[in-house]
């Protein structure tokens, strides 16, 4: 991989984690608390990215694989989903809200995946190459925080998506300069597709190994927990009295930043299974930190909670991300790729989003419509993500650690 391919894939995955970061930490507090929108109907906004993810995986299956250069697909997408992002920031009733993140997020969630495919395709040693562009999303993300939180103060406004749609923009137009990657030659010298390649059911075929079908439905279950802290942590954080909630939740992706650059020695020294489960394992531990603590004295269990992150993302989400495209035979890396976002952001994260929404409404505290009783919430997340562990460790068998060695079209 040149220099100039790694600048290129660093901005693209800055700028793409800058807009998602830039209101999906803080739209929580912004509908709980400007909007008045009740949990469930919270929790139903954050799931439109999991709809996305299921939805995702058709497009990119047949774009990737087929037909259309990944970075063109891109350029696309972002601008389209920078115009229903503004409209979403217009609309003040649930529905025609709900209708258009919704429409926002079908343009943008294809783009995780494919932005990894491409990154992928461009590198020599996607193991150890990988995070060293990938954290370049996550110092994104923190800047987001920073400029929503600290700067414009807009945790409880509007505002948070209009910067993400200034964003979009950017990368949009930025999108047709990234290196060009077209489809596969034996993808793209394909008969016509039918039902099966246009549903992206090609890595359905990897399921026949034992092992990574673990993986997949771990992958799912260890998700429906999570998605409580990607739709509450911010409002909860602002509903107990912590200031500069937004800027302070960034902590998270600052270690985040550290476990990512520290992760090809972990992959040596640990292998993908040891990382899946120790990133398991550290969400059951958050949440019962955020169960336990306040904003008095028992901070330091909500600030610990928070620095928790990088173990929790990068352990689960890139270890998974890295161990799909090791398991994968080349032509169909990027059907896998979308296969792991649907089954994570996706089916995982739906179910998380309506039983997360179900949680909060149901420990309301009585007489007060804005107040949560918070330490039984955080305690249902906990105890699922702890089951899942059990069950991981006792039924994943990984092989033999491989070097990888990326297989794609060299880079241009």
């Amino acid at each position: 991989m040149t220099a100039s391919i790694r600048i290129r894939l660093s901005v693209m995955m800055f700028l793409q984690y800058f807009a998602w970061g830039a209101w999906t930490v803080t739209m929580g507090t912004y509908l709980l608390q400007a909007m008045k929108f009740s949990g469930e109907q919270t929790g139903l906004a954050y799931g439109t990215s999991a709809i996305a993810a299921i939805v995702s995986p058709l497009f990119v299956g047949l774009v990737v694989d087929r037909w259309f250069a990944s970075q063109r697909a891109l350029a696309v997408l972002f601008l389209l989903s920078a115009a229903t992002l503004y409209y979403a920031s217009l609309q003040t009733s649930f529905v025609p809200f709900y209708a258009a993140l919704l429409l926002h997020m079908l343009c943008f969630m294809p783009t995780i995946a494919l932005s990894n495919a491409v990154a992928f395709r461009h590198m020599d040693n996607p193991q150890q190459q990988f995070p060293g562009v990938r954290v370049l999303g996550t110092i994104g993300w923190i800047a987001a925080g920073w400029l929503v939180g600290y700067v414009l103060h807009a945790e409880n406004s509007a505002v948070q998506f209009l910067v993400s749609v200034i964003a979009l923009v950017v990368l949009g137009l930025f999108s047709l300069a990234l290196p060009h990657t077209p489809p596969l030659p034996r993808a793209q010298d394909a008969a016509r597709p039918g039902l099966r390649d246009f549903l992206g059911l090609d890595a359905l075929q990897l399921m026949r190994n034992r092992s990574f079908a673990v993986f997949m439905i771990g992958s799912l279950l260890v998700c429906i927990p999570l998605q409580f802290y990607y739709a509450f942590t911010n409002g909860f954080l602002n509903e107990i009295g912590v200031s500069n909630a937004a800027g302070k939740m960034t902590f998270g992706q600052m270690s985040e930043i550290a476990f990512m650059l520290a992760m090809p020695l972990f992959f040596r020294r640990l292998g993908i299974k040891a990382m899946l489960l120790i990133g398991m394992a550290a969400w059951a531990a958050r949440y019962l930190l955020f169960a336990s603590g306040d904003s008095g004295q028992l901070m330091w269990m909500l600030y610990l909670g928070i620095l928790l992150h990088g173990v929790c993302y990068d352990f689960f989400f890139v270890s998974g991300q890295i161990y799909v495209d090791r398991e994968a035979p080349a032509h169909l890396r990027a059907s896998a790729q979308g296969f792991l976002t649907l089954v994570t952001w996706g089916v995982g994260m739906l179910i998380g989003s309506w039983l997360s929404g179900k949680a909060v409404d149901a420990y309301r505290v009585a007489g007060d419509a804005g107040l949560h009783d918070w330490s039984r919430i955080w305690l249902i997340p906990a105890v699922g993500a702890a089951a899942v562990f059990v069950l991981f460790a006792l039924f994943f068998r990984d092989r033999a650690p491989q070097p990888i060695t990326g297989q794609g079209a060299p880079a241009p």
